[in-house]
Parts: C-alpha cells; structure tokens; sequence
C-alpha cells in the first residue's frame, strides 16, 4: 500500500519479511564484524558475506545494484571512505577503521544495516568517533514515535553528534525508506528541524543511517563511481539500521534482540514481539 510521496506502507505479513532479512543482515555483520582483522582483505570478507546470506536462502541487496552496477555483496569502506567503498583486493592493517554495510532479500523484501569496525588498537579520537556515531544513530532511533515527523529523527542525530563532540555531520546522503525496494521515499536526512517531513505511521519502514567525519564533511566520489571519500582525507565512520514503528515503540528490524536492550538504555519502549 502507498501513500503521498510514493511512501510504502507494509502490512505486519510483510514486515514480519522484513525482520527475516533483518536478521540475515544482523547475522552476517556480526560474522564480518568478527573477521575484520588485520591482514584480511575487504574482497574476502566479501565472500564470506555472500556465503552466509545464500546460506540462509536470501540474496544480495547491493550486488549488481544500479549504474554502474555496484560489483560486490557488501560495502567496505576504509578510513577517509565514507560509504559505498568496493571490495577488492586491499589487506585491513591495525588501527584502520572500516565500514561494513550490508543488505539482504528475502522473498522480495529487503533489510539494510551498517557497522563500523576497529581493526586492532585505534587513538581515542578515533574511538570516540565510533561510539558518537553509533551513539546518534540509536538517539535518531530512539526520538522516532507514530504522529511524529521524520525530522524528530534528523534533529536527534544531528543534536547528538554537535551536542558532544567537535565532529561534523556528512548531509550530502541520507536514510531512505526500505522496504520492496532497497532504496524508498522519503529520505531520512541526518540534520533537520524537528516538526518536519513525512509523518511517522504504522507500516512505514526507513533506514537511518548517520555519516559522521572527524573532519569537516565535504566529499567527492572516486573515478569508480561509488567509493565516496572525505575531501580533506578525515576518518569517518556509518552506522545504520532499518526499523519500523509499533503503538509500543520502534522495532529494530536489523538488530538481532530487535533494539530491545539498547532502546531500554534509553528510556524509550520496544516496539517488535517478544523474543524476536
């Protein structure tokens, strides 16, 4: 079902697909957040994320995804990458950082997340940079209610990040609504007002997902038309998850406890069944 703005409303059968690509999702970022040690390469935990999403009967969202078609299964994007970065043949050192974004199909309903890894020891900066990312994502997450507008989550992400550090927010991409198609209206932006864009309904289902860069956020794409990289070389780091909303709280489709436990950090109700 359809809305304005060509927005998909999901009914809960389909939703419950959602959570089941989710959940290979969730899965195959744990195995990759695992591997992702130095001296492995981004084309092997590649493999090692194509095998686990087949196994599981589902199929890769991202591999052979628009012009150019995208070549690979996940994103891997290292240091000063931001998001979209290609698999290939470059060996993790210590204290690199890099960005596993991931997403799987299951009977034509898809799940999108991302984490970003350590690999080895970093400086603080660096560890701050993660947590305050990731820490945005879940206030994004949390600010989310029915009746409210996607620019609750926007502001929370942005307030977040300016609120406690000196990093700064990359706006030139954003979340997007998920659902039979990877890629939907409405845009879920990481800065904004609050009070604005679409309104937070039952059956919605979007993808946040904060860019954040120790440096300032300017970028430009490399000449493979995807890897997208700071301008003045910084580190960033790209959390994400998809979720939808419940009359009890927002339901973490992509988080293998559904977001149960770090929503109750912060106050907020859990909105997926329990034990899903």
């Amino acid at each position: 079902m359809f809305r304005e703005r060509g927005i998909e409303l999901k009914s809960p059968d389909q939703l419950g697909l959602m959570r089941a690509a989710g959940l290979v999702v969730g899965e195959t970022l744990e195995l990759l957040r695992a591997a992702a040690v130095a001296g492995v390469t981004t084309g092997e935990l590649d493999r090692l994320a194509e095998e686990h999403i087949r196994s599981c009967g589902a199929v890769p969202s991202f591999l052979g995804y628009s012009q150019p078609p995208f070549p690979a299964t996940i994103c891997t994007s290292v240091n000063d990458e931001v998001v979209h970065g290609i698999p290939g043949d470059r060996a993790l050192a210590d204290g690199d950082l890099v960005s596993l974004d991931c997403g799987a199909i299951v009977d034509g309903w898809h799940g999108d997340a991302a984490i970003t890894v350590a690999v080895g020891e970093v400086p603080a900066e660096v560890a701050d940079l993660l947590r305050v990312t990731e820490e945005s994502l879940w206030q994004g997450l949390a600010a989310a209610r029915l009746g409210g507008r996607v620019g609750d989550i926007s502001h929370a992400v942005e307030q977040h990040v300016r609120g406690t550090s000196d990093f700064d927010v990359v706006q030139d991409y954003t979340g997007h609504g998920i659902g039979s198609a990877m890629h939907q209206p409405p845009d879920v932006p990481n800065v904004g007002r609050p009070g604005r864009g679409p309104k937070l309904v039952e059956g919605l289902a979007l993808a946040v997902e904060p860019m954040v860069v120790a440096g300032d956020a300017w970028t430009h794409t490399d000449p493979d038309g995807w890897t997208v990289r700071t301008d003045d070389g910084s580190w960033s780091a790209h959390f994400e998850h998809t979720f939808t909303l419940t009359p009890a709280g927002p339901w973490v489709l992509t988080a293998l406890d559904g977001g149960a436990a770090r929503l109750a950090t912060l106050g907020v109700g859990y909105g997926g069944p329990t034990g899903s």
